[in-house]
């Protein structure tokens, strides 16, 4: 039988703890601990098999373990189980991460620990070995992630019924038609009131020009022709000459 399965960094920051007897947390804690000083200690060149701690059970468990990059898969069985099927188990858990995950790295077991659970739910359950083969367990993955996908496109997705059974109100487009209404005239609203900003703008533009054009002439000379300029004829003085002609 297996008593516990963890998952830690070479550092030894947990990643994955499944126990499959009941332990306090501190006593949890102190387990995780102690099974990473017994194991982080061992070279690379002995094998992978050794007794549990006395936290776990002692000489009466043995601890399990393969150690891949950064990670450490660390299965606690008893001795009705076989050290090599556990390795081979092991290898199967790994293999069925890299496929769900796609190379699969430390970030991907502290972003999608709920992934990793259910699939070590494929493998495990209450101490038992339920499946070992990947591809089975990878169908029943994809199916179970297709029944999610599934409800939450049923689900009302809007901020109104977040809370609310979402069979409770008419479906469409994955939001009930309550929440439709207002999200249409929410959009609707938002709409009229860009449209009121830009012709708003627009207006002051236009208008902006007015002050210049009516107090502009009394700064000019009485002629802005090419022959009245101060700079004699042939210069054309006034960028204005187009605005205000020439009354000389």
């Amino acid at each position: 039988m297996i008593r516990a399965i963890l998952i830690f960094n070479n550092h030894g920051k947990p990643r994955l703890s499944k126990f499959y007897e009941h332990y306090t947390e501190d006593t949890e804690q102190q387990i995780i601990r102690e099974t990473f000083h017994l194991v982080s200690k061992r070279d690379e060149n002995v094998c992978n098999f050794l007794e549990g701690g006395m936290l776990i059970g002692g000489s009466d468990y043995k601890l399990i373990y393969r150690h891949y990059a950064t990670l450490y898969f660390v299965f606690c069985v008893d001795s009705s189980e076989s050290e090599l099927g556990i390795l081979d188990l092991i290898q199967v858990f790994v293999e069925t991460l890299d496929k769900c995950f796609e190379n699969v790295c430390e970030l991907d077991l502290i972003f999608h620990v709920d992934k990793v659970h259910n699939i070590l739910a494929e493998m495990v359950m209450g101490g038992m070995v339920l499946e070992t083969n990947m591809n089975e367990i990878i169908m029943q993955v994809d199916a179970q992630n297709k029944m999610e996908k599934s409800e939450v496109s049923r689900a009302c997705v809007c901020f109104l019924c977040v809370g609310l059974d979402w069979s409770c109100c008419m479906q469409y487009a994955g939001m009930c038609v309550c929440c439709t209404l207002h999200a249409t005239l929410s959009l609707s609203l938002s709409f009229s009131l860009s449209l009121c900003m830009c012709a708003l703008l627009l207006g002051i533009l236009l208008l902006l020009p007015l002050p210049l054009l009516l107090f502009l002439p009394s700064f000019l000379p009485s002629c802005c022709c090419c022959c009245c300029s101060p700079h004699g004829p042939g210069h054309y003085t006034s960028t204005y000459f187009f605005l205000f002609p020439p009354h000389c």
